[in-house]
This record gives C-alpha cells, sequence and structure tokens, in this order.
C-alpha cells in the first residue's frame, strides 16, 4: 500500500492539499467552522468526507495522530452513525416533509432540529450534501445557520460545482477541492485496496480519468463497464452515419443509460418527450453520457497527436487509431471543448436530449470506409 493514501490514518486517494489544511487545522486547534468539500463527479468526495468525520470525532489525545481509526468515534464517525451528527440534503428534505408543507420548510425544520448540543463530542457536525442542488430559499436558510455565531457546531458542505452556492454562502467556507489523482496512485490503490489484478487495474484507471470514485464505480456496478465500452462503441460507429441515425441514437443512449442512475428529480419536473422520467433523471444520464463521450474525444485527440499509450488499453485500441487518423486533431479539440461547455451546460439545467443533439451535430462525420 502506497504511503499516499495510507498516511496519518486518512483511507482516501490523493489529495495531499485537503488533507494537510484539515489535519492543520485539527493540530492547532483552529479548524474552520464551514468546510466546503468540492469537485467534479466521481472524484471521491465522500471517501475524503469520511476522514473528515473520523478526524472530527476521534477520541485520541494526541492530535498528531487523528484520526487513529481505532475508537469509537472514528468508527462511527465512518459509519455515519455518529450519535453528533446529523446528515442531510436537498433529497433527504424532499422525501421527508409532510403532505401540508414545501421542501423549504422541511429543509428549515432539519436546520432548527440540527441545531441542538453536542451529545458526545465536542460539536455537533451538519453534513449536507449535493449542497449544491439546494434551492436559493434554502440557501438562503443555509445563510442563516452559517452567520449564527457557535462553537458548538461545524458544518460540512459536500457539492460537485460551487458556482450552485450563493457567493454569501462560499465566502464562509474553506473551499477543499477533491480532485483526480496520477493514474499511477490510482493504479496501486486499485490492485492494493480493490484487488485488481494489475492489467485491470491500469484499465480501468485509464478509463476513470484520474477519478477514484468513477474507478471504484466501474469496478463495483454491475454493468457500467459494458455500459461505457457500449456507448464508446456507438459513437465510434456514429462517425460514418448521418443526422438522422445520430438523432434517433440519443434516445437509445439515454434509455440505456437511465437504468444506471439514480433518481434525484425535483417535484414537478418532467420532460415533454419523457413525462415518466423526471427531468433531473435525464440530466444525470446525460451528464454519465457527456463523461464518457468527452473521454473518448481525449482519446481520440491523444491518438491523434501521436500519444498513443496516453489512451486506454482496450478493445477499442484499433478503432480509435483508425479513426483518430482519419480525424485529425483541430476536429476533436473542438469536440472536446465543446462537450466540456454541454457538460457545464447540463450542471446549469440545460435540456438533456437537445443538448445530445447539439454535440451530435458537432461530432465529425467520415464517409463509410468501402470493402475492397
Amino acid at each position: 500500500m502506497i504511503e499516499s493514501y495510507a498516511d496519518g490514518g486518512f483511507r482516501s486517494v490523493g489529495q495531499p492539499t485537503a488533507r494537510r489544511i484539515v489535519r492543520q487545522g485539527v493540530e492547532r486547534k483552529r479548524m474552520g467552522r464551514t468546510l466546503l468539500i468540492h469537485g467534479p463527479s466521481g472524484a471521491g468526495k465522500d471517501r475524503f468526507v469520511d476522514d473528515l468525520l473520523a478526524l472530527f470525532f476521534c477520541a485520541d489525545p494526541d492530535t498528531t495522530v487523528r484520526p487513529c481509526n481505532a475508537c469509537r468515534g472514528c468508527r462511527d464517525g465512518r459509519a455515519r452513525s455518529h450519535p453528533d451528527l446529523v446528515i442531510g440534503s436537498p433529497e433527504g428534505w424532499r422525501e421527508q416533509k409532510s403532505s401540508s408543507e414545501s421542501i423549504v420548510a422541511s429543509a428549515r425544520r432539519w436546520l432548527l432540529e440540527a441545531a441542538g448540543a453536542p451529545v458526545v463530542a465536542e460539536r455537533r457536525v451538519l453534513l449536507i450534501e449535493h449542497a449544491d442542488r439546494a434551492g436559493e430559499q434554502i440557501q438562503n436558510a443555509l445563510l442563516k445557520a452559517l452567520e449564527e455565531p457557535t462553537d458548538r457546531h461545524a458544518f460540512i458542505l459536500v457539492a460537485d460545482e460551487p458556482s450552485g452556492l450563493l457567493p454569501t454562502i462560499r465566502s464562509r467556507c474553506q473551499p477543499l477541492r477533491i480532485g483526480p489523482v496520477a493514474r499511477e496512485e490510482l493504479v496501486a490503490y486499485l490492485m492494493d485496496v480493490v484487488r485488481l489484478p494489475a492489467d485491470q487495474a491500469d484499465a480501468v484507471a485509464r478509463l476513470s480519468n484520474g477519478l477514484v470514485g468513477t474507478a471504484v464505480a466501474l469496478v463495483e456496478q454491475k454493468g457500467l463497464l459494458d455500459w461505457r465500452r457500449r456507448v464508446q462503441g456507438e459513437l465510434l460507429a456514429l462517425l460514418e452515419r448521418g443526422r438522422a441515425d445520430r438523432f434517433v441514437s440519443v434516445r437509445d443512449l439515454l434509455d440505456d443509460t437511465l437504468p444506471l442512475v439514480t433518481p434525484m428529480a425535483a417535484e414537478g419536473e418532467t420532460e415533454d418527450d419523457a413525462p415518466r422520467t423526471p427531468a433531473s433523471s435525464q440530466r444525470a444520464a446525460a451528464v454519465m453520457l457527456v463523461d464518457a463521450w468527452l473521454a473518448l474525444t481525449r482519446d481520440l485527440l491523444v491518438t491523434a497527436a501521436g500519444r498513443v499509450e496516453l489512451a486506454p488499453g482496450t478493445e477499442l485500441g484499433l478503432h480509435l487509431a483508425a479513426a483518430a487518423a482519419r480525424i485529425g486533431t483541430e476536429p476533436l479539440a473542438r469536440m472536446a471543448h465543446l462537450l466540456e461547455r454541454i457538460h457545464d451546460g447540463l450542471r446549469e439545467n440545460a435540456a438533456p436530449r437537445l443538448a445530445l443533439e447539439a454535440a451530435m451535430l458537432t461530432w465529425p462525420t467520415l464517409a463509410p470506409r468501402r470493402d475492397s
């Protein structure tokens, strides 16, 4: 097991800057009251939060060895069962609201109930997942809670997109970015902890683009790796197909992806063309598709640039090389830039099908090969 993810009781992978900030905060007893854990979906934010909770609740009197991972505080923190841990999210507030109250009222009630005194630890920890998905009214209620001066509570906000939070909330947070890790480090983790053979660990690390959560999901979630290969194979085939086939494929790809997505729909949201599928599930499926599409585009780009060793060594390798040689670097660079913009737009509630259709219009078109 390599040192970077075994260091000092932390079990997450990489993130040396975030680790250093929180460790120094604990050792100097100057930990910020509100932490904002942010980074791309699949980066491993949950694993880092587990480390944080163990750090917060560790009972070892020597702050330099926290989290010790041996005391009950560490164990309960990692299990998210500590009596001084309260967990909330926009999805949870929606599920917990009574028939007579709004989600905003449900969130306010949660904040009020969570504001009690700590039972065992020095401070009560309020963990808010998907904080960037909360509406403005809920965020204003959260802001009021953050503004109340107290040493009895600590807040941990988790977000994919910090820009989804009010500037007044961000200004009160200590930001801790959780990002991709080096491929060598991720390969070592997958071999030592997940127990993958070296060749599989290397392939998964390449496919996940250094995102720990994505890598583990590719291993643990049945069908996800096959889905990704299937999607990328279809996208390669679409290079030689016309607009009509591409637009039909958008619907098929979304339908193929939706079973992999956990529904997180806001009440009342529907797509005109799919009234039984919540819009947020459609967006989540579209984000997954764009992630796989962007990874494929980048693999094509590095292959076209003569850096084939940077692309995943999969059964798509020969198809990648042939397609990359025919397309060239400039169209692929433009496509990668567009997909990045579409990815951001989907986070801002862009219509999933329209966004994917726009990408299809820019996806390079190659003349079909003729067998000699």
